[in-house]
């Protein structure tokens, strides 16, 4: 038996919790002595944090990719390229089309000529690829996603098609033991992956890889198995080229006839619309049916999900990420509906977030300010009716109570919950527990 004496579950009394096999077995003042003890003195005690939505392998390969970001001319872009570490191949990733437009494989052959390229935009939608890395691939036939010119042949763009391109190009194994021990320091101790695609194979590679408990989406090809626990059937909506919202209604029946919840990537209006649209055609919501993301969500739109008793899955560290770009772009009486969060949680919709990781930050404490401020990165405030209180915003990412039955995942912060809810800063994490093994220390 582990005992935490001195600690405050969300903020309330000092009391002691224990654990036995990895569960909460007692909460309360003076509990018995345990074979291992750890002094909490005073502070704030909490369960884990969970990230709701994230992409793990392609986090994980964005450890060895030439970062783009923020570069916004084709001669920083070279530059960057031309620097990459030796290789075999080079990697970029969060390319912004205001450098040289959308690059095609002879733009990309003249930034690399002597090493394949692969090259991902900063929505993670685009793939492209030079000459060497197109003739890496051999005589594979094409995907659905690779764009052909007039002469029927690759233009070296490949839309959303990085899975195919994981099997097609080598690659290094992803390296999650290390992407998880740095976000336990975080305090996270749960994951879902939210990838459309994810089968068989991805399942191979993620279940029992990290520390953190696994959820995953994934398509119809994704069963349960051990190591994760199976989630919302996964539906990709891209406005670029619909589905026909028949064809996504059988999709949702066939998720019902399987038990299954459905999760619908929701960035645009008109992907929010279809969905709606489809759920409506496959007889309606149900229980654990998510919208993910809610990039933009009117006003318009509130009643009809929250009468579906649809979920929103935000994503509130694109507002810090891309807020000034929001504002450059967007119209101003549009910014309230750019990830919205307090108009949905006045009109009862749930409300969880994820990062959407690597394409924004990974730290879920920048999702909770970001949630609570709606700042920029350059500190200008976006949508502020639509900021949630600090609670709230924890809330977001941190779930249930500490009490006897409930997994032992927790994290102890330094300090008060008001110290905690000031800050919302991974250093107030002073240690992380995953099935009662302590997985992170500052101490």
């Amino acid at each position: 038996m582990i005992v935490i004496r001195n600690v405050r579950p969300w903020g309330g009394e000092a009391t002691d919790v224990a654990i036995v096999d990895g569960v909460v077995s007692a909460v309360g003042s003076g509990l018995p002595g345990g074979t291992a003890e750890i002094e909490g003195k005073g502070d704030l005690l909490l369960p884990g944090l969970h990230d709701h939505h994230l992409h793990i392998l392609a986090l994980a390969a964005r450890k060895r990719s030439v970062g783009l970001a923020g570069l916004v001319r084709q001669d920083d872009v070279c530059a960057a390229l031309r620097s990459a570490p030796p290789g075999p191949c080079v990697r970029a990733v969060d390319y912004d089309e205001r450098a040289a437009g959308v690059p095609d494989r002879h733009v990309l052959d003249r930034w690399v000529a002597d090493r394949p390229l692969r090259l991902a935009d900063r929505t993670g939608a685009l793939r492209v690829l030079n000459s060497a890395a197109l003739a890496m691939i051999g005589d594979r036939q094409w995907p659905p996603g690779c764009e052909r010119g007039a002469n029927g042949e690759p233009t070296g763009r490949f839309w959303r098609e990085d899975q195919w391109l994981a099997s097609a190009l080598p690659s290094a194994p992803p390296e999650l033991a290390e992407l998880g021990s740095e976000l336990v320091a975080m305090g996270l101790t749960g994951l879902t992956d939210a990838g459309a695609r994810n089968g068989p194979a991805e399942a191979a590679l993620l279940a029992g890889a990290l520390p953190q408990r696994l959820v995953m989406m994934g398509s119809e090809e994704l069963e349960a198995g051990k190591g994760y626990v199976l989630g919302p059937l996964k539906l990709l909506l891209d406005e670029r080229e619909p589905p026909e919202p028949d064809a996504l209604a059988n999709r949702i029946r066939w998720a019902r006839d399987e038990r299954r919840a459905v999760a619908a990537h929701c960035v645009t209006e008109g992907e929010l619309a279809l969905y709606l649209a489809a759920l409506e055609l496959a007889g309606g919501a149900r229980a654990g049916d998510r919208i993910e993301h809610g990039g933009m969500i009117p006003a318009t739109f509130v009643p009809t999900i929250a009468e579906a008793g649809l979920m929103v899955v935000t994503n509130p560290a694109f507002l810090h990420d891309r807020g000034d770009r929001y504002r450059a772009t967007v119209k101003q009486d549009q910014w309230p509906e750019l990830y919205p969060a307090a108009g949905l949680a006045r009109a009862g919709i749930g409300l969880l977030a994820g990062s959407d990781a690597p394409y924004a930050s990974v730290d879920p404490w920048l999702g909770m300010r970001s949630a609570r401020d709606r700042l920029t990165a350059s500190g200008e405030i976006i949508g502020p009716d639509e900021r949630l209180g600090g609670l709230a915003a924890l809330q977001l990412y941190c779930s249930g109570q500490i009490e006897a039955g409930t997994p032992a995942d927790l994290i102890l912060c330094k300090g008060k919950l008001s110290d905690v809810l000031a800050e919302l800063s991974a250093d107030r994490v002073r240690l992380t527990m995953i099935a009662g093994n302590m997985v992170f220390s500052r101490d």
